[in-house]
């Protein structure tokens, strides 16, 4: 791994705030997949065969919220779904999630815009945590989530270092807004060593 790339995965661990993430991201979205790539990153494909798991209907319309430059996207395709929107911050990282051509649609979303619904599953692929989106955004998916949808999300090793987000996943479960269908640590960046708990969960 290069210093340079050392410098990002420092930088967004830091990054506090949405005007730093997206400017961040933007800077990094030429070589992101290159990057994460050498460090084995497993998430995207672990997620999408976790969603083909409980999800039968491979044309049901998917958001992948944070889609990044694609690879989120790219892994919901080989695990067999057709249907996919993305939604991402960064527009640098919309460029090059275009270059995929899997998605449906692609747009850019605020750090405070509603998400839109109709979907009957909502992925945040690598995406809620330190650096990137706050865990307000799981919120944001239960509420755009119809009854019987489900989401698709993942913590890696240093997002569950806070409380809070197994805690805010744990309280929407016993309030019974959230079902739970699947939960398992495994690989996010090897080369890291770092994993990340993938969780399936549809609104109740």
């Amino acid at each position: 791994m290069t210093d340079d790339t050392d410098s990002f995965f420092d930088k967004v661990y830091k990054t506090r705030d949405s005007d730093g993430t997206r400017a961040l991201y933007d800077d990094w979205s030429t070589r992101y997949e290159a990057e994460v790539a050498q460090q084995g990153y497993a998430t995207p494909g672990r997620c999408a065969q976790a969603l083909h798991a409980f999800l039968t209907d491979p044309d049901a319309p998917i958001l992948d919220m944070g889609c990044g430059t694609g690879l989120s996207g790219l892994a919901l395709r080989l695990a067999g779904f057709t249907t996919i929107d993305g939604r991402d911050l960064s527009p640098g990282m919309l460029e090059e999630a275009r270059k995929k051509e899997v998605y449906r649609d692609l747009s850019p979303i605020g750090p405070d815009d509603p998400l839109p619904e109709g979907y009957s599953a909502i992925c945040a692929i690598g995406v809620i945590g330190a650096g990137a989106a706050p865990l307000s955004v799981l919120d944001r998916i239960v509420e755009a989530l119809p009854s019987g949808g489900l989401t698709v999300f993942s913590f890696n090793d240093h997002t569950l270092q806070d409380p809070a987000y197994h805690g805010r996943v744990e309280a929407l479960i016993g309030e019974g807004v959230l079902r739970e269908h699947f939960r398992e640590d495994g690989p996010h960046l090897p080369g890291m060593n770092m994993n990340a708990t993938v969780y399936v969960l549809e609104k109740v």
